[in-house]
């Protein structure tokens, strides 16, 4: 693993593990950003018919630069009668809950952080402090609009927890792994190894498999969108209501610390969809350095493969910006409770029996 390859490179335990903790946020969480956010402005201006932003470089591409060095500049006001040392505090634990679930993200097989063995209850519990990060920074505002979203942030996303686990549990119980890595290897070869096709399953459990994990993609992927607080979903920072939710007394800096969270988690969500169901770094089609006897060749095709699935995820979580209103705080919680939750646990009891068969 990349641990282990940098510790012979380098000798040094230490700077191995500090080069193993820093890498994926200079390589790819801060790139991936980057790209994400003006992304967004150029996907939302399409489907209005607009261009975006088209200033600051060739068709507005160093917008989000130019964004970043206005928000360095900026005051970084503290409200009188906060908490200050919980308001400093937030915006680092929230981002910290996000960037920590890449530590067990296989981006390839040769490229991850730590072979976790139990890395989906890692990234599930990690996750968990984003929540008491945005609980501290609402509470800590001294602000009843910054805690009102905090509120409704943390209901919403202890909630949808639930649906997403018993998801998860189905997968875990089916494929008899708590590893990522496994889980990706487990759908190794071509597509329709992949679990939203019924897995490496063969015959009647496979055909019986198919509609049972397609539901079960859906409602993950449904239930990870509120998790991240994305639209239709976006109550704990509706503007109408609570003009910017959890983190309105926030500027500068810790302001842009929210908002890169929000997008890590974004990928990081999008990332273990796409391995729960869609191979994660497992090519389609097969590898083209299997077929050339290009060893080498294939890390780099793996990283494409589980980059585009992902990125892919992420488009769609635009797209359903763009696309769909905002719920109402009793419509949100009454799909979760009445229709997300019922319908896994009936997956999670129908899997288990196919899995016997």
């Amino acid at each position: 693993m990349m641990y282990d390859w940098l510790y012979n490179l380098t000798g040094s335990d230490i700077l191995a593990m500090f080069i193993v903790s820093l890498l994926p946020l200079f390589v790819f969480i801060l790139p991936f950003a980057l790209f994400a956010v003006l992304a967004e402005r150029k996907v939302s201006a399409h489907m209005q018919d607009r261009l975006g932003p088209m200033r600051v470089g060739y068709h507005g591409i160093l917008q989000t630069i130019a964004d970043i060095i206005k928000l360095l500049q900026k005051e970084d006001l503290v409200p009188h009668a906060t908490d200050k040392a919980l308001f400093n505090f937030a915006p680092l634990l929230v981002f910290i809950g996000s960037y920590a679930a890449f530590a067990a993200i296989p981006f390839s097989g040769y490229f991850i952080g730590s072979k976790i063995e139990l890395g989906i209850i890692f990234i599930v519990g990690i996750t968990g402090l984003v929540v008491a990060g945005i609980l501290m920074a609402g509470w800590a505002s001294n602000n009843k609009y910054s805690l009102l979203g905090a509120m409704r942030s943390a209901a919403q996303i202890i909630s949808y927890e639930i649906p997403t686990l018993l998801i998860i549990l189905t997968i875990i119980m089916l494929t008899q792994t708590l590893s990522l890595y496994d889980l990706s290897e487990m759908q190794t070869a071509y597509f329709w190894n992949w679990l939203i096709f019924g897995g490496p399953f063969v015959g009647l459990q496979k055909i019986l498999l198919i509609p049972l994990m397609i539901l079960s993609c859906l409602i993950i992927y449904t239930s990870t969108l509120a998790e991240v607080n994305r639209t239709p979903f976006d109550i704990p920072e509706a503007e109408s209501e609570l003009v910017s939710g959890y983190h309105t007394e926030y500027s500068g800096m810790k302001f842009a610390m929210f908002f890169l969270a929000e997008y890590a988690n974004m990928f990081a969500v999008s990332a273990i969809v796409a391995i729960l169901f869609f191979g994660g770094y497992q090519s389609p089609f097969g590898y083209l350095g299997n077929t050339l006897g290009l060893t080498w060749l294939i890390p780099i095709e793996q990283f494409f493969w589980f980059t585009a699935k992902g990125l892919f995820f992420v488009f769609v979580q635009m797209w359903l910006r763009w696309t769909l209103p905002r719920f109402r705080v009793d419509q949100l919680m009454a799909f979760c409770w009445k229709y997300l939750i019922p319908f896994s646990f009936v997956i999670l009891l129908l899997v288990g029996l196919i899995s016997l068969m």
